[in-house]
């Protein structure tokens, strides 16, 4: 197994570095009062190609796991909230595009959601169905040309500065729980769709909405991949985005470490610099030691993405790791700033909760638990290795 990282891919993330440095990090104060990205930000991550996908040939391609994961990470140290947006569009909107969309819906709108100027999002989460992802609500009603949603979608990412949404919605319900579902490209303009931003205290300056519908209109060549297989879909966009959504947690917790790292050096505390107490000594080594063994896990599960491998286990495994430091990481930080930590401002204030955040997206810890315990017993059932 090869640890290490391919010159190309450094020099890459030196290049990420300055863009974000350009075009981030000057304007991150009034983001953050404002409470929202820009469009135009998707715009220059497209034009310098960071939104992780690529036209080739006429068709939508996906870059490697590893490389969407390192910048995902590099963009979270900084900026947990602006990095869930461009999650978002990536890995929930431009991913269910690539692994559903037909031919034509990708001749549509592929090139320009890879340029950054068409936004997407995606719409399961309703009030009633969060981790119990296939306990939705919103009807989807067969008409003639196409399909009527009704029904709301409680908590969507870039919901209000979307353009294209892919929802899900019961368009079979006297059909088995696992059949019910199909999964629509709903346009955001169409007549019948409401939105309102959601008053969050996390994850900013990125936008929360809820989307209703009521009566909208999809064609009938707008309904992604098959029908009565919405559920599965669904499961398989949260798959892809799992891995990195793991870096986005990873992010967190090296960005806050780094941050209160910095802050340990020059402190003084009882006389001496807080980086020389032995117990804030060892609490670093054992930060450091498990956001690296967090790494590791989450370069396994891109490695076994890239090679077409199945990943389902490690992509669970890296964001239960990845979480669990990200959250101890941040409380820890927070502490080692003390009071200051409390001030909206302060540059550590976003990450204790930007962590929390990190739990509820593609699952929570809890699901994730039961994702490994169910493949644990796969292996153990199969007679297949469990630690090779």
């Amino acid at each position: 197994m090869e640890f290490s990282m391919p010159a190309s891919i450094k020099e890459e993330l030196q290049k990420f570095r300055t863009f974000l440095d350009r075009h981030v990090s000057p304007h991150l104060s009034s983001w953050y009062q404002q409470g929202e990205v820009p469009r135009a930000f998707f715009s220059l991550m497209g034009q310098e190609g960071w939104l992780s996908f690529s036209i080739r040939e006429g068709s939508l391609t996906k870059g490697t796991a590893l490389r969407a994961a390192l910048l995902m990470e590099e963009l979270a140290r900084l900026s947990p909230g602006v990095a869930v947006t461009v999650l978002a569009q990536v890995d929930l909107g431009l991913t269910g595009l690539w692994l559903f969309g037909s031919p034509r819906l990708k001749n549509l709108y592929g090139e320009s959601s890879v340029q950054g100027k068409t936004l997407l999002c995606l719409g399961n989460t309703e009030s009633i169905a969060g981790s119990d992802v296939a306990n939705i609500s919103m009807r989807a009603e067969k008409v003639d040309g196409g399909w009527k949603l009704n029904g709301s979608k409680a908590y969507v990412t870039n919901g209000l500065i979307s353009d294209l949404a892919i929802v899900t919605a019961i368009s079979d319900p006297g059909e088995k729980r696992n059949s019910r579902m199909s999964m629509f490209l709903t346009d955001l303009s169409a007549k019948g769709i409401s939105r309102l931003k959601l008053n969050k205290q996390v994850w900013i300056p990125s936008d929360l909405s809820r989307v209703h519908c009521s009566n909208v209109f999809v064609p009938d060549d707008h309904l992604m991949g098959e029908r009565q297989r919405g559920l599965q879909q669904v499961l398989s966009i949260f798959a892809y985005s799992r891995v990195v959504i793991s870096a986005l947690a990873l992010g967190t917790a090296s960005g806050a470490f780094k941050l209160a790292l910095e802050h340990a050096k020059k402190r003084k505390v009882f006389g001496q610099r807080i980086l020389d107490q032995q117990a804030k000594a060892f609490e670093i080594a054992d930060l450091y030691a498990r956001i690296e063994a967090a790494r590791v896990m989450l370069y396994k599960a891109c490695s076994a993405m890239d090679r077409g491998q199945s990943f389902r286990l490690e992509s669970s495994l890296s964001k239960y790791l990845a979480v669990n430091i990200a959250q101890d990481a941040a409380a820890w930080a927070a502490d080692l700033f003390g009071a200051a930590s409390v001030i909206f401002e302060h540059p550590v204030h976003k990450f204790p909760m930007d962590a929390w955040a990190v739990s509820l997206g593609e699952g929570t810890q809890d699901i994730q638990k039961l994702v490994i315990f169910r493949e644990v017993l796969k292996r153990v059932d199969s007679g297949d290795s469990l630690f090779l």
